[in-house]
């Protein structure tokens, strides 16, 4: 092939001489970004991240049971969950990126180092596309098979629930639920002081008690919120505890008292769970954030590198 040359003239006396000079050869100027193989990457980064999370669902499904005892625990799933979401990311990236790096066009006029700046961008660019698409699949199709195990998952759970619901109650019961458990035990009559056969027919002052008792637990309640019992509160429901059970007025307030002491301590049992709860929430939440982040980068830095990777056998 001919050397493109470039036409001199040079005079030298009468007579004029002409040589040729090789011409530059000037490279047609071209965007260094491949915009086809970065789109087929994430493509492939997405639909394989879809595959990926589709099967982790499947099996914490099958790993999570309503029965007591059965099933994987909290922390374990919350593991597994965070592995599996850390391995979709890399391989889904590691695809895309080796995608977009095999993919891309040749440049026989850029440097080595320049080379493998372009495959790392190109790695890159595949995991963020990549990674909006998976978000925008993640609100339309994957919310809505979320959505249909979520409310299968709540309808299993609900049977479970309505099934032991006695005994939830006893081992969590609310303050409200046993509000009517303290405020009864304030009139009850001590059966080893009392005399005769007990008459299966209501007496006036037993029909009139359950307006003694719903009083009671009314200034219970407002006494809660002030976190105090005032005296007058306390001599007045000691009088009805008296004229209840037939115990003396200082009997009766005393066990008013200790009664009303029994609920506060209810109460802040239930506000430590309440907290905790909460607390463990917070954590949880925290942690899969964190986690989910670092994910992220894990995924952006095995596509980087599938994409340095792949190009590098696409120049060979």
């Amino acid at each position: 092939m001919s050397t493109p040359t470039l036409a001199t003239t040079a005079s030298r006396g009468d007579s004029e001489t002409t040589r040729s000079l090789p011409s530059t050869e000037i490279a047609p100027i071209t965007s260094g970004i491949s915009w086809g193989a970065i789109f087929a990457g994430a493509a492939g980064a997405a639909a394989l991240s879809l595959i990926l999370l589709m099967l982790g669902m499947g099996l914490g499904l099958s790993s999570v049971s309503p029965w007591s005892n059965q099933g994987a625990s909290t922390a374990a799933i919350g593991m597994s969950t965070i592995l599996w979401l850390t391995f979709t990311q890399l391989a889904a990236s590691g695809v895309g990126g080796y995608l977009a790096g095999r993919l891309r066009t040749k440049s026989a006029v850029m440097q080595t180092h320049d080379i493998c700046f372009r495959d790392t961008a190109h790695g890159f660019i595949t995991w963020a596309v990549a990674t909006l698409l998976t978000a925008a699949l993640l609100t339309t199709t994957i919310s809505s098979i979320v959505t249909r195990g979520g409310e299968a998952a709540a309808s299993v759970a609900g049977t479970a629930a309505s099934a032991g619901e006695a005994v939830a109650k006893n081992a969590a019961p609310s303050l409200d639920e046993n509000m009517d458990y303290f405020v009864d035990s304030l009139f009850r009559k001590d059966m080893s002081a009392s005399t005769g056969s007990f008459s299966a027919q209501p007496t006036g002052s037993e029909v009139n008690s359950a307006n003694s008792k719903s009083e009671v637990i009314r200034i219970f309640s407002n006494s809660i919120r002030t976190n105090t019992l005032p005296s007058e509160d306390r001599r007045y429901i000691a009088q009805l505890v008296a004229q209840r059970t037939g115990m003396a007025q200082a009997d009766a307030e005393k066990r008013v008292t200790a009664i009303f002491d029994k609920v506060q301590v209810k109460l802040k049992e239930v506000e430590i769970t309440a907290k905790e709860s909460a607390d463990k929430v917070r954590k949880a939440s925290s942690y899969a954030a964190l986690w989910f982040s670092a994910s992220l980068l894990f995924g952006a830095f095995f596509g980087s590198l599938g994409a340095m990777y792949g190009g590098r056998r696409q120049d060979l």
